[in-house]
């Protein structure tokens, strides 16, 4: 994507059609620089400035020269997400609530760990999946974010941290709210600045785009970025799956673990993550743990098993804790590699599948099946 001038601000009709260069990565910066007839180089320059600086006041950009810095004010902006709420559990882990300029607001959470600190951001105001264990399918959908709303929400997390000592910024993972692979155009230069070295400079294998399973966006994701992988699997059945995630029914289990291995050829081996939420009485048996590793067998791949969180009108509860343990090890010893997820921020709603932000619905959303689940 070039440039991002979607978004409306309130400052009116004429500020809305300017270009908002927080969501131009390095080729949308080049091109747009290239059509006001400057030279390539100033782009490394403008994203230095921007995302690295977090400097947004054009007239301190003093590499620049003055006429550039004056036809830069005078055509374009840097509009942010504003920050309205924030909330801390008690574990540390911290969500914000960001108004957009529509009068959406998204939740963005910040989870703290010994040696890392992940971002975790959203690409869309709400969710049309409707996967029936998420409070975010359950609040509806409005609309994807626009490049810049995705990457202020890293600006601006940056932006506090920075003031703070003993606090830091290592991994972004794309599990907020929604489904980053239905909004490519957006989330994918958005990863490109992540991963400028002038801008934020993570590793690749620190930024994760995670999927319910949307095939057209995991090839895109392959040809188009360096991110990782992480797909939202939760059953070992179609019919089981169709329930849970019914984005299944378009993209059944064999062409989704098809398109997972053509990722891996087009990556030279990169191993994507699947992640599993383990839903009491549902998903959870010693039989379904094997079915498991049969689906799996034949792919190099990350596990990656995730409790559930309850949110007001699920109707579902967790795995008990032997439950879990006994998922586990018969995966261990079936020699997959597993990761247990450990439930953080539950008391402020911020845990996996717990975010609802502020959305006004208006697109339909794919509805589960009637089902017989608990």
């Amino acid at each position: 994507m070039a440039v991002d001038n979607v978004t409306p601000v309130p400052a009116g009709e004429q500020a809305a059609r300017m270009v908002n260069l927080l969501g131009c990565d390095r080729a949308g910066l080049e091109s747009y620089l290239d059509e006001l007839g400057e030279r390539k180089f100033r782009a490394h320059q403008l994203i230095k400035w921007i995302h690295s600086r977090r400097i947004l006041d054009f007239n301190a950009m003093t590499d620049l020269s003055q006429a550039l810095r004056s036809r830069l004010e005078a055509c374009t902006r840097l509009a942010l997400p504003e920050l309205t709420a924030e909330h801390q559990a008690r574990d540390g882990v911290r969500k914000w609530l960001l108004q957009l300029a529509d009068g959406i607001a998204v939740e963005t959470v910040y989870i703290p760990g010994p040696q890392r600190g992940t971002l975790c951001v959203s690409a869309q105001a709400g969710c049309p999946l409707a996967c029936s264990f998420c409070a975010t399918g359950a609040g509806g959908f409005n609309r994807n974010l626009n490049t810049w709303e995705i990457v202020g929400q890293l600006w601006r997390v940056q932006q506090i941290l920075a003031a703070e000592a003993g606090t830091a910024l290592t991994n972004v993972v794309f599990m907020g709210m929604g489904e980053p692979l239905l909004n490519c155009d957006n989330v994918l230069p958005a990863v490109n600045l992540m991963l400028d070295p002038s801008a934020y400079n993570l590793s690749r294998r620190r930024v994760t785009v995670s999927t319910a399973g949307v095939i057209p966006g995991i090839a895109r994701l392959a040809r188009e970025s360096r991110a990782s992988l992480a797909v939202s699997l939760h059953a070992t059945d179609d019919a089981l799956r169709d329930q849970l995630v019914p984005i299944n029914r378009s993209y059944p289990l064999a062409r989704l673990l098809e398109a997972c291995r053509e990722f891996c050829a087009l990556r030279g081996g990169d191993k994507p993550t699947f992640e599993y939420t383990l839903l009491g009485n549902v998903n959870d048996s010693p039989a379904q743990a094997q079915q498991l590793l049969v689906l799996l067998d034949d792919l190099p791949c990350k596990l990656n098993l995730i409790p559930f969180n309850p949110y007001p009108g699920a109707r579902f509860r967790p795995s008990t804790a032997e439950v879990t343990e006994q998922f586990q090890a018969i995966l261990i010893d079936g020699g997959a590699s597993v990761t247990l997820r450990r439930t953080r921020g539950a008391d402020i709603a911020a845990a996996c599948g717990q975010l609802t932000g502020r959305v006004q619905p208006r697109a339909k959303r794919l509805q589960p099946a009637p089902t017989a689940l608990p």
